[in-house]
C-alpha cells in the first residue's frame, strides 16, 4: 500500500490493481466563541458563560454569576467577558463571538454607533423630550471600546437551542450558574 499527496488530493494506491483518490480538506485554525446568559428574575441574579473553539476544537471555558437586570445584562455581560478573553489570547486574530441574544447582535451593529454619537443616551426624536439612559450603558461602552480595539472580531447571531454544540454548551454553563434561591431551569 502507498499514499501520496498531489496538492489537495490523497492517493492510496494497493498494488496494481485497486486506487482510491479523496479529496483532503485543509487543516482550519477558525476561531468561534460561543456566549450565553441566564437570568432569574426573582433573584435578580444570573449567569454568562462563553466556550472558545479553534479548528473545532473546544480550547477555553469561562463562566460566572452576576447580578443584572435582566437576561439582555447577562447576555452582554457573557459577550464582553469572551471579547475581553478573545483579545488577551488571540490578538489580532480574525475570531466570531456567536450569540442567541438578537438585542447584543443588533446592539453591536446599529445601535452602538448611535448612541456613541448621542453621549450614550437614547434621543427621541421629539425636540422637547428626556434624553432616556441607556440599559446596562456601562458594559455597552466597555463592549465598544474592545470592539474598536479588536476590529478583526465579528459579532454574530445563532439561534438558540436548536442543537448547535457551542451555544448548548454555553447555555448549560451559564444556567448553572444562575444563583437563585429555590429556583428551577427550564427550557
Amino acid at each position: 500500500m502507498s499514499f501520496q499527496v498531489r496538492g489537495m488530493i490523497l492517493v492510496f494506491t494497493i498494488g496494481n490493481i485497486i486506487g482510491y483518490v479523496m479529496q483532503i480538506s485543509p487543516p482550519t485554525r477558525e476561531r468561534h466563541v460561543f456566549t450565553d446568559g441566564s437570568f432569574d428574575a426573582t433573584s435578580g441574579s444570573g449567569g454568562w458563560s462563553f466556550v472558545g473553539f479553534e479548528g473545532g476544537l473546544p480550547v477555553h471555558r469561562e463562566h460566572g454569576s452576576s447580578n443584572g437586570r435582566s437576561n439582555n445584562s447577562l447576555e452582554l455581560k457573557a459577550v464582553v467577558q469572551a471579547l475581553a478573553w478573545v483579545a488577551a489570547s488571540w490578538p489580532g486574530r480574525a475570531s466570531i463571538l456567536w450569540t442567541d441574544s438578537h438585542h447584543v447582535v443588533e446592539g453591536c451593529h446599529a445601535w452602538r454607533m448611535i448612541w456613541r454619537n448621542n453621549g450614550w443616551k437614547r434621543i427621541d426624536p421629539n425636540p422637547r423630550a428626556r434624553r432616556r439612559q441607556i440599559p446596562d450603558a456601562a458594559l455597552w461602552q466597555t463592549l465598544d471600546l474592545l470592539l474598536d480595539q479588536n476590529p478583526n472580531v465579528t459579532v454574530a447571531w445563532c439561534k438558540g437551542h436548536s442543537g448547535v454544540g457551542g451555544n448548548e454548551d454555553a447555555d448549560s454553563l451559564a444556567r448553572s450558574h444562575v444563583t437563585g434561591v429555590g429556583h428551577r431551569l427550564l427550557r
